[in-house]
Protein backbone atom coordinates (compact mmCIF):
# COMPACT_ATOMS: atom_id res chain seq x y z
CA UNK A 1 0.00 0.00 0.00
CA UNK A 2 1.23 3.40 -0.74
CA UNK A 3 1.24 6.66 1.26
CA UNK A 4 -2.52 7.75 -0.21
CA UNK A 5 -4.09 4.37 0.42
CA UNK A 6 -3.69 2.85 -2.67
CA UNK A 7 -3.88 -0.95 -3.05
CA UNK A 8 -2.57 -3.85 -5.78
CA UNK A 9 -3.88 -6.30 -6.51
CA UNK A 10 -4.52 -9.40 -9.76
CA UNK A 11 -7.77 -10.86 -10.77
CA UNK A 12 -8.46 -13.97 -10.75
CA UNK A 13 -10.69 -17.04 -11.96
CA UNK A 14 -13.57 -17.99 -9.82
CA UNK A 15 -16.26 -20.38 -11.60
CA UNK A 16 -16.94 -18.73 -14.73
CA UNK A 17 -16.29 -15.37 -13.05
CA UNK A 18 -13.50 -12.53 -12.85
CA UNK A 19 -12.83 -12.44 -9.26
CA UNK A 20 -11.00 -9.34 -7.35
CA UNK A 21 -9.59 -9.95 -3.77
CA UNK A 22 -10.66 -6.29 -2.01
CA UNK A 23 -7.86 -5.83 0.59
CA UNK A 24 -8.62 -5.86 4.52
CA UNK A 25 -6.97 -2.33 4.72
CA UNK A 26 -9.85 -0.65 2.50
CA UNK A 27 -12.21 -1.78 5.86
CA UNK A 28 -15.12 -3.62 3.74
CA UNK A 29 -16.75 -5.86 6.03
CA UNK A 30 -17.57 -9.59 5.26
CA UNK A 31 -20.69 -10.60 4.41
CA UNK A 32 -22.62 -7.93 3.13
CA UNK A 33 -24.27 -7.68 -0.36
CA UNK A 34 -23.20 -4.82 -2.70
CA UNK A 35 -23.57 -3.03 -5.84
CA UNK A 36 -21.57 -3.05 -8.77
CA UNK A 37 -21.29 -0.25 -11.02
CA UNK A 38 -19.53 0.43 -14.29
CA UNK A 39 -18.49 3.65 -14.60
CA UNK A 40 -15.90 3.26 -17.35
CA UNK A 41 -13.62 0.45 -19.28
CA UNK A 42 -11.59 -0.61 -16.08
CA UNK A 43 -13.36 1.89 -13.94
CA UNK A 44 -16.33 0.54 -11.06
CA UNK A 45 -17.75 1.51 -7.87
CA UNK A 46 -18.64 -0.94 -5.87
CA UNK A 47 -21.70 0.33 -2.85
CA UNK A 48 -23.47 -1.47 -0.12
CA UNK A 49 -27.19 -2.64 -0.80
CA UNK A 50 -29.75 -1.73 1.91
CA UNK A 51 -31.08 -5.01 3.59
CA UNK A 52 -34.37 -4.81 4.73
CA UNK A 53 -34.94 -6.06 8.33
CA UNK A 54 -35.08 -10.18 9.09
CA UNK A 55 -38.96 -11.27 9.79
CA UNK A 56 -39.59 -14.54 11.17
CA UNK A 57 -42.68 -15.89 9.67
CA UNK A 58 -44.97 -17.63 12.77
CA UNK A 59 -47.90 -18.06 10.32
CA UNK A 60 -47.26 -21.93 10.39
CA UNK A 61 -46.49 -22.32 14.35
CA UNK A 62 -48.88 -19.65 15.29
CA UNK A 63 -51.87 -21.28 17.41
CA UNK A 64 -49.90 -24.54 17.41
CA UNK A 65 -49.51 -24.89 21.27
CA UNK A 66 -53.10 -22.90 22.23
CA UNK A 67 -51.92 -23.62 26.28
CA UNK A 68 -48.54 -21.37 25.37
CA UNK A 69 -48.21 -18.09 27.53
CA UNK A 70 -45.36 -15.66 28.57
CA UNK A 71 -43.76 -15.79 31.37
CA UNK A 72 -44.72 -13.63 33.90
CA UNK A 73 -42.04 -11.73 35.77
CA UNK A 74 -41.54 -13.46 38.89
CA UNK A 75 -41.27 -17.00 36.81
CA UNK A 76 -38.35 -15.13 34.60
CA UNK A 77 -35.62 -15.51 38.35
CA UNK A 78 -33.94 -18.24 38.95
CA UNK A 79 -31.57 -19.45 41.73
CA UNK A 80 -28.16 -19.07 41.68
CA UNK A 81 -25.94 -22.64 41.53
CA UNK A 82 -22.60 -23.78 41.11
CA UNK A 83 -22.05 -24.90 38.57
CA UNK A 84 -19.90 -28.35 37.20
CA UNK A 85 -17.08 -27.48 35.08
CA UNK A 86 -15.26 -30.68 35.87
CA UNK A 87 -18.20 -33.06 35.57
CA UNK A 88 -17.98 -34.31 38.57
CA UNK A 89 -21.75 -35.24 38.67
CA UNK A 90 -22.04 -36.77 35.37
CA UNK A 91 -19.29 -39.13 36.84
CA UNK A 92 -21.13 -39.84 40.53
CA UNK A 93 -18.51 -38.80 42.18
Amino acid sequence: MSDEGEYHGRTFKSGNSVALRLPKGLGVPEGIKVRMVREGRMSFRVEPVEQPGRKIDLSGVWGSIPDLKPLEPEERLFEERELDWEGKRLKGG
